[in-house]
């Protein structure tokens, strides 16, 4: 005889239907759930309903007020840097917009990253970020998609953290669902672009270097690519770079 599915087991189950279906806008903003009515679809207690709500209020994704129920919220409160929140929509229908809004925020924060990293970083760092490289390139250059995505995501979580801005250093899991999705939702090229190992390699050796000029705008060019890349998804439904 089978165990029963804990509390645990029930409440992922609620969340991880209810959660991406309002993060792609199946629930307008002021739409009102209750702790009954959620109990009641999917079968679960109160308590388990309860504990699924909680999480979507930690993202504020929803409000839970006594007598007036559990009130979805404008997409403009809602914690966007939430790798969960972040995951849910990239699974959505405005995969491709919510892409290159964040495309658009890595601009913002890597360039000026992979400058103070080429300024701040330690000589240990530096070695290990061109190592790392090598081993991401060959990877790419092999067509080992998964891979290629685990050094990638190191890769840029580095150069965030060799910046020695705490607040940059706080993207990384921001950047990883970035990168992961990309990948999963079949928006990478079967092996990475010539152009973006390059372009790797460029950041690695200008950090190593010290050349933090020379690092921003190859990291630059790097994000720039994927910007491209997203008009052309849209345009002429081609994928997108790495």
């Amino acid at each position: 005889m089978s165990a029963a599915p804990d509390h645990r087991t029930l409440h992922n189950r609620v969340l991880a239907d209810v959660g991406p279906a309002i993060a792609a806008g199946e629930y307008e903003p002021g739409a009102v759930l209750t702790l009954d009515s959620l109990a009641q679809r999917y079968g679960v207690s109160r308590t388990v309903a309860r504990e699924a709500v909680r999480v979507l209020e930690s993202m504020h994704l929803v409000v839970s007020r006594p007598r007036t129920g559990v009130r979805v919220r404008p997409p403009a409160e809602w914690s966007v840097y939430d790798p969960q929140l972040i995951r849910w929509q990239l699974a959505g229908p405005r995969r491709i917009e919510q892409l290159r809004s964040l495309t658009e925020l890595r601009a913002a924060v890597e360039p000026p990253a992979a400058a103070f990293a080429a300024r701040r970083a330690d000589a240990d760092e530096r070695a290990a970020l061109v190592e790392l490289n090598e081993r991401m390139a060959d990877t790419g250059r092999r067509g080992d998609l998964e891979a290629f995505l685990r050094l990638d995501i190191e890769f840029h979580r580095r150069i965030l953290q060799m910046s020695g801005n705490g607040m940059f250093a706080g993207l990384t899991g921001v950047v990883a669902e970035v990168l992961t999705g990309r990948t999963e939702y079949d928006l990478m090229p079967n092996r990475p672009r010539p152009e973006a190992l390059r372009l790797h390699s460029h950041v690695a050796e200008a950090v190593g270097g010290g050349l933090a000029d020379v690092a921003q705008a190859a990291m630059r060019a790097i994000v720039d690519e994927v910007v491209a890349a997203l008009d052309d998804e849209e345009g002429t439904g081609r994928r997108p770079g790495c």
